[in-house]
């Protein structure tokens, strides 16, 4: 796995007709220098809803952030390298380095003792389908591990992902920007 993602956008011609748009790999991919072997591909972003449906410029070359854009919605594609202890001697500071690389240091929810460093919280909810491999999903009191094919709902809660095998995981996950319900806030 290299982060590379073939990614085929269609659109109209002048006289309204479909046609592909492009065809290639997805043109961002972002690596953390924090965490060797992760790739995000970022495939499409919308920042409305409902979405327009026209011949948009590529949305994919707006910075990076973490949350899908007000209104909006985000798929991408992340490989999460094994673990193997490496993120064991994260601190708060490591932690945010690596969401800031990613555009989340905000949504960082780092604290020493949790069950794993990369702790975060986005205000969506958010698909995540696994394709290769598989994934440890952490919450703040439990863990479920999640395989090829299966689908995790993520509601807005304070989580990770760990890869705890010794492949790397391949995981896509589509997030529509959300509201906290006010218990929940």
């Amino acid at each position: 796995m290299t982060g590379h993602v073939r990614r085929i956008v269609t659109g109209h011609h002048a006289q309204g007709k479909a046609i592909v748009s492009s065809d290639g790999p997805a043109p961002a991919v972002i690596v953390n220098p924090k965490r060797p072997g992760y790739f995000l591909t970022q495939v499409w972003a919308t920042t409305e809803s409902p979405a327009e449906v026209g011949n948009t410029d590529d949305p994919t070359r707006l910075p990076l952030a973490l949350a899908p854009p007000k209104n909006g919605s985000v798929i991408r594609i992340i490989e999460f390298p094994p673990e193997h202890g490496s993120l064991s001697k994260f601190d708060k500071e490591s932690a945010e380095e690596a969401f800031a690389a990613i555009g989340g240091k905000a949504h960082s929810t780092f604290r020493p003792g949790a069950l794993h460093p990369m702790m975060h919280r986005t205000e969506s909810i958010d698909y995540g389908i696994v394709l290769e491999g598989e994934i440890v999903l952490v919450l703040d009191d439990s863990e479920v591990t999640v395989r090829v094919g299966e689908v995790v709902v993520q509601r807005g809660t304070n989580h990770a992902w760990s890869n705890r095998s010794s492949r790397p995981c391949k995981v896509a996950f589509i997030l529509l920007d959300g509201r906290f319900s006010p218990e929940l806030a």
